[in-house]
């Protein structure tokens, strides 16, 4: 028989030691011992008693696993287990797993305890750091009230001050006990963006409620949002198409995203495969904006021979407007840049005025990618492994479609004036936060009205083409 016990201790450093057995803790030297290691590894083991100084609920849900253990090996495993869902729920500093023979009257020969060490936060944390989006950088101030209500709940103010992008606001998160994938949460924020693609400036000023949940292999986010948007120029010469979407207008939206992730990293996968699609249906639940926008994201990859990578990518997305009134320049799809099609300016695809994009409302984007160690593997098993070489072929197309010719007519718009680029170039990982990327360009198929950037292109980002 085992006993779990957890204690509170004071703040110390986020991280805590991975459970498991090193090298230089075993002892090979003397073979007395291993008649009571395979005691231990085949007798059963149960875990009767557990406690906690607060909490308690909440985390007996976590570490319940622990209970259902029947050998050494499988005690370690679910207790290592155990401590990633207590980190998780995001209101521990640290999570120590000590597992040894138990002592005492009560104790039995192949009796084990398992002491969970628990290091909680402060009741109130702060946070800088500085975070990379596509093609753009910002600095982020955080104030966070972790467990404020003792059962994993957080609420958080953020502040963000970017090159193109200043927002803040707060927000509530509250997971399910035992399932910490299903979560509910509320936000309420202000968002002022600047996009000198459009000569446009958005500001936004919302509410959102979000409720995330995992069926089988997928994970679904079902969201409402009301926002209030504000468009204005953001220089006196924009285009007049720019100027007539100026002004205020309400948008309330359902929208539904479903997510199957087997990457092995976000950043720079190696290796599995990503599919997510999202629908938003607006103008059913008020305001003045109503469209069906769906879109989807799919990508694969395979590891090769000379620690190599090849990796295929394909975009999509399609907006119909509901009713007679045309869709809303902050709502359509953008396409170009370092980020999608290589080879072009940010956002430098498809219909344009006087030098502005408008965006469209149908788009598509492929690409093939090849990464490769570097040449003569500088650095090899250090910082040299953060670099890889690329190389790559890029296709798409962005355009506006007649919806009242059939889908066969909406497939040869697309398929008509294709950009295309391709080359070569260096990526670096910045560890699973974002990744850099230096190419040298070759853009294709260019039409009039699109911006080129034939040459050396830099792009920073978190979402790749």
């Amino acid at each position: 028989m085992g006993t779990v016990h957890a204690r509170s201790l004071d703040p110390l450093p986020m991280q805590g030691p991975e459970l498991g057995v090193q090298a230089d803790d075993m002892d090979l030297g003397e073979p007395e011992h291993e008649p009571q290691q395979e005691v231990l590894e085949n007798k059963d083991v149960r875990c009767f008693s557990l406690s906690f100084q607060n909490s308690e609920d909440i985390l007996t849900y976590e570490i319940a696993d622990v209970f259902q253990a029947k050998n050494l090996i499988d005690v370690m495993k679910k207790s290592h287990d155990a401590r990633q869902r207590l980190l998780r729920l995001g209101i521990f500093r640290q999570v120590e797993v000590v597992i040894d023979t138990s002592e005492g009257e009560d104790a039995l020969p192949n009796g084990l305890d398992v002491t969970f060490e628990v290091k909680e936060l402060r009741r109130l944390t702060g946070s800088y750091n500085t975070m990379v989006g596509n093609n753009e950088g910002s600095m982020v101030l955080g104030l966070k009230l972790p467990n404020i209500f003792g059962r994993a709940e957080k609420l958080t103010f953020q502040f963000s001050y970017g090159t193109k992008e200043t927002s803040y606001g707060l927000s509530f998160f509250k997971p399910q006990a035992g399932h910490f994938e299903r979560n509910f949460s509320v936000n309420i924020y202000k968002v002022t963006g600047q996009f000198p693609w459009s000569s446009l400036r958005e500001t936004d000023r919302g509410i959102s409620t979000e409720f995330s949940f995992p069926i089988w292999k997928t994970n679904h986010t079902v969201k409402w949002e009301g926002v209030w948007r504000e468009l204005s120029c953001l220089a006196r010469t924009a285009s007049f198409a720019v100027r007539e979407e100026s002004g205020h207008s309400l948008k309330s939206s359902l929208s539904h995203a479903m997510v199957i992730d087997t990457r092995n990293s976000a950043i720079l996968p190696k290796k599995g495969a990503l599919l997510k699609v999202n629908q938003e249906l607006a103008g059913y639940t008020g305001g003045d904006a109503s469209f069906l926008k769906e879109d989807f994201e799919i990508q694969v990859n395979r590891r090769l021979f000379w620690d190599s990578v090849l990796s295929a990518s394909l975009w999509g997305g399609m907006l119909l407007p509901i009713g007679d009134k045309p869709t809303s320049i902050a709502d359509r799809f953008y396409l170009g840049g370092p980020t999608s099609v290589r080879g072009f300016s940010m956002y430098s695809i498809g219909p344009q005025s006087e030098g502005d994009y408008l965006g469209g409302e149908a788009y598509w984007a492929g690409g093939i990618h090849l990464y490769t160690p570097l040449p003569f593997r500088p650095g090899r098993g250090g910082f040299g492994d953060l670099f890889r070489t690329h190389f790559f072929l890029n296709a798409g197309n962005l355009c506006n479609l007649n919806y009242g010719e059939g889908p066969r007519a909406h497939l040869s718009r697309l398929a008509e004036c294709i950009r295309w680029s391709y080359g070569a170039g260096i990526v670096l990982r910045l560890g699973n936060i974002a990744r850099l990327e230096l190419n040298y360009c070759i853009p294709m198929g260019v039409q009039s009205g699109d911006r080129i950037c034939d040459g050396v292109q830099f792009g920073a980002g978190i979402r790749f083409l």
